[in-house]
């Protein structure tokens, strides 16, 4: 090179600024005026080529990435000083080891091929996101929120398409898609064109169709094959159909390359890489042995709620973990599999690592959820959703639906956790429309939402409910029941004053007898005593689950039936709970522990504690009963109003009938206790107040039998408002109890009106001709003579074939049937997340959560997965080297 060239000294460079590195054929461009940059990439790639044996168009594609990277981190005035002076110094322009191999250090089981591309493209569009690598489960799903494919780093698009693909068009069915006024009439988008043409996607934010294979693949070549209209501006014009055939075109357009384009993607035998590295049959049978056996030690650590890692996982491990131990027994006892497997693996082929057991535990999950979405498809459903932390305080918001499927069967799923960082309502909306939108729901489905009574859930003008509304008038809210029935239970405790008191006395006995392990074996050991002395003198039975071990259990107000289950407790420990209290009253560690339990023990041994230890335990029974209703899944919304008038009418017969059987309880337990019966005819209180002189049993009946009935009963009312409004009111007339003896068609109309998207005007001018001849024949028909409610209606209708033949009764029958009763099954959720999420697995990634807490929640559904279709997901995540087919 002759002196004074560009490219050749410090003053050269700087007089003649190098041109901004923007692909691979740029940077060979000025390699030959460059002896630095040959001498300091060349020899040294030619030497690595040979150590690593890599694909060179794979070696070369990672090479001229780095450069490029860096090329566009010098600024174009600065760039010849930028570079280095020193033609000898080439630190910082020879690539090391690791630039070569990957830009990131991959996983031994990450064999995911780069993509076929030697060099970045040519396009002025930055890379998104190219320090951080994009979550694939974090991809936008409707059309207009899409950034344009190629924003995305070159080395990921393949990936990232590839997981559009696996999930398919955004096609919201149920949609309500909305007219708008075209040339004088109101047109809409036709939902049969996602069906007449599967590539064709709709978003419901902006109101527009789109290509998803033209997004995916097709090229920037001006107006040709409609422009960006279909990929990137979206197509609105509802009253040209024809102009979506001529965007198909014939076999030469350009949405058909897409379309090949697509196919190839998800064929990875066609690809250049499968050509230059293709496997032979007994690497297949491998591979696919080595897949095999990671998935079922997957699916037994999701069975089991297991943990899947241990601290040592090395070969020489004894505790290796539970999925590399499962792995080893399956191995060991299935010899196609272990001749495959763990060290007769290879080291980067083993499918053993953390990355690859996510990535399995993914499958199982989308695997679950699809099963449940196929069932619900473009049909309604009801909406269950609370919030709470986990382990390691992080808000996380479980989500429910609550559909009919296609046996007529009422279901509650499981669909997803969402970490989310605030609880605000429309933090939680855009939580909610985001997995709804992943899993190929949308909120027009929504015919119901069920939450419990947070200002942030049930907030009349910016709460959740107020949220949804707005964009779906038809999703009625219920209020959870049950946790209404525990605001009963809580209101009284703190309006009574007797009632109050005495909660506080037995949340006192709960924390002074359970404070040691000395005090419990105490209870242990006195309860045992007891019930060996009784049952040598035949006062107590013998048998399979009788006389078992008892402890005091803690009352809460969040926990439903808990203040029930201590007072039970309670009675049955009564007097080992005394003979504690006497010993810490004698032998506490201080003095305040001491006079604790001295008052404690002086308030149990009185006839008003014992009064209302009997009154609550009668009064808590019944709404008890109530409660385990209520939680079940199947129940329906008018067989929860049904129950509720019913336990209101049992709490009116305990008020007028119930003192003297309360009473006569409260002196037999009095006389086995040694505690001091009072009689009812004395005076209560101080004697010589004979201003007011009231009787013993104008208190207790009177004053606190009578008035905590009273209470209880209003509270009922007041809480349980749903019961009387137009909805349940309308819901009643579709009763088919007693041969639909209360069977109203005027109440059922009425209640197809509060549904205004849900019926064409045709459609109603049926409804109430099809409700009299479905009344007729269903009332004749002795198979639905014994029907205990809606859901036995929607079963038998789905099993005669009536559903068929009564179409508008069954939709509204289903209608009925989505509205919630309760949120228990998202508490149900909770409570398996402690099982999953726990002390020792706190660092668990919202992905990794969400899989194993979906597979663990739905079990049933979770089991008819086969390990073929989560091999069959798995492989198309990804281009891979250990292809299966």
């Amino acid at each position: 090179m002759a002196r004074g060239s560009p490219g050749y000294g410090s003053n050269s460079r700087a007089k003649a600024p190098a041109p901004v590195l923007r692909s691979a054929a740029s940077y060979l461009a000025i390699l030959p005026s460059r002896p630095d940059l040959q001498q300091a990439t060349v020899r040294p790639d030619l030497r690595r080529f040979r150590m690593k044996r890599q694909p060179k168009q794979v070696l070369i594609g990672n090479f001229f990435k780095r450069k490029f990277q860096e090329g566009e981190n010098v600024d174009v005035s600065q760039s010849g000083s930028n570079l280095d002076t020193n033609p000898g110094v080439n630190s910082d322009v020879s690539p090391t080891i690791a630039d070569i191999d990957n830009d990131e250090t991959p996983d031994n089981d990450n064999v995911g091929q780069c993509s076929s591309n030697l060099g970045p493209s040519m396009s002025s569009t930055s890379f998104h996101s190219r320090s951080t690598k994009i979550d694939l489960n974090d991809l936008p799903s409707d059309p207009v929120d899409r950034p344009p494919i190629d924003s995305y780093h070159p080395n990921q698009i393949d990936e990232i398409r590839r997981a559009y693909l696996v999930k398919g068009p955004f096609q919201p069915i149920s949609h309500n898609f909305e007219s708008k006024e075209v040339y004088g009439k109101n047109r809409r988008f036709v939902k049969d064109w996602l069906v007449e043409f599967p590539w064709m996607e709709y978003s419901t934010k902006a109101d527009k169709a789109y290509c998803l294979p033209c997004y995916l693949f097709k090229q920037n070549v001006g107006n040709q094959g409609g422009g960006g209209t279909w990929s990137t501006k979206g197509f609105c014009d509802w009253t040209k159909k024809g102009a979506i055939r001529e965007h198909v075109g014939g076999v030469r357009s350009l949405h058909y390359k897409a379309v090949q384009k697509c196919d190839d993607l998800m064929k990875p035998k066609q690809s250049i890489h499968e050509a230059f590295n293709k496997l032979s049959k007994e690497e297949m049978v491998a591979n696919r042995a080595r897949l095999s056996g990671s998935v079922q030690s997957v699916r037994f650590c999701l069975e089991n709620t297991c943990p899947f890692r241990a601290h040592d996982e090395s070969e020489n491990s004894r505790s290796p973990g539970m999925f590399l131990g499962v792995l080893k027994l399956i191995s060991a006892n299935n010899p196609d599999i272990g001749k495959y497997t763990l060290g007769n693996a290879k080291k980067n082929n083993k499918l053993t690592s953390p990355k690859i057991q996510k990535e399995i535990i993914e499958c199982f999950a989308k695997e679950v959820t699809k099963i449940i979405c196929e069932e619900i498809k473009g049909d309604v459903f009801g909406l269950l959703v609370d919030e709470s932390s986990d382990v390691s305080l992080k808000e996380q918001m479980a989500v429910v639906v609550r559909y009919v499927d296609k046996l007529g069967v009422v279901k509650e799923s499981f669909i997803g956790i969402v970490h989310v960082t605030n609880t605000n309502s429309s933090t939680l909306k855009e939580a909610i429309l985001s997995l709804l939108a992943n899993n190929q729901l949308s909120i027009d489905q929504v015919r119901g939402q069920g939450y419990d009574g947070a200002s942030n859930m049930r907030g009349k003008f910016n709460g959740l409910k107020s949220l949804i509304l707005r964009d779906n008038p038809s999703a009625h809210y219920i209020h959870c029941f049950a946790h209404q029935l525990q605001l009963v239970i809580v209101g009284v405790a703190k309006k009574h004053e007797g009632v109050k008191t005495f909660y506080e006395y037995l949340s006192m006995v709960v924390n002074t007898v359970s404070a040691s392990c000395k005090r419990k074996d105490m209870l242990r050991e006195a309860k045992k005593e007891r019930v060996e002395k009784e049952i040598l003198k035949g006062e107590l039975k013998t048998g399979k689950g009788l006389n078992q071990e008892v402890s005091l259990a803690r009352a809460g107000d969040t926990r439903w039936g808990s203040h029930h289950r201590t007072i039970i407790s309670l009675l049955k420990l009564f007097p080992e709970v005394v003979t504690v209290l006497r010993y810490v009253k004698e032998d506490g560690d201080c003095s305040q522990k001491r006079s604790n339990a001295k008052g404690i023990l002086s308030y149990f041994k009185e006839f008003e504690c014992v009064f209302y230890l009997h009154l609550m335990d009668k009064v808590l029974g019944l709404t008890n009963i109530l409660s385990k209703h209520l939680q079940q899944k199947s129940q329906d919304l008018l067989e929860a109003a049904k129950l509720i008038n019913g336990t209101k009418s049992a709490l009116n017969d305990l008020r007028q009938n119930g003192f003297e059987l309360v009473l006569e309880k409260v002196k037999s337990f009095c006389e086995m206790n040694d505690i001091r019966v009072l009689d009812m005819m004395e005076s209560y209180g101080n004697p010589r107040n004979r201003k007011n002189v009231l009787t013993n049993r104008h208190h207790f009946e009177v004053d606190i039998f009578n008035e905590v009935l009273d209470m209880q009963i209003q509270e009922f009312g007041n809480r349980f408002n749903e019961v009387s409004t137009n909805l349940l009111e309308n819901m009643s007339g579709l009763n088919p109890c007693d041969r639909f003896a209360n069977f109203d068609i005027s109440k059922i109309v009425a209640f197809s009106e509060l549904y205004k998207d849900d019926f064409t005007i045709r459609e109603r001018g049926c409804i109430e001709g099809e409700l009299n001849v479905f009344y007729h024949t269903l009332r004749e028909d002795d198979r639905f003579e014994n029907l205990n409610g809606l859901c036995d209606l929607a079963r038998l209708m789905v099993e005669t074939g009536k559903h068929r033949s009564f179409p508008l009764a069954y939709r509204i029958l289903k209608l009925a049937l989505v509205l919630p009763v309760a949120t228990a099954t998202v508490e149900r959720c909770f409570s398996k997340l402690k099982l999953v999420k726990t002390d020792l697995r706190n660092r668990m990634g919202d992905d990794f959560l969400n899989g194993a807490l979906v597979c663990t929640v739905e079990k049933e559904i979770f089991d008819k997965v086969t390990d073929e279709d989560v091999m069959i997901r798995f492989q198309a995540m990804k281009e891979r080297r250990g292809q299966i087919f």
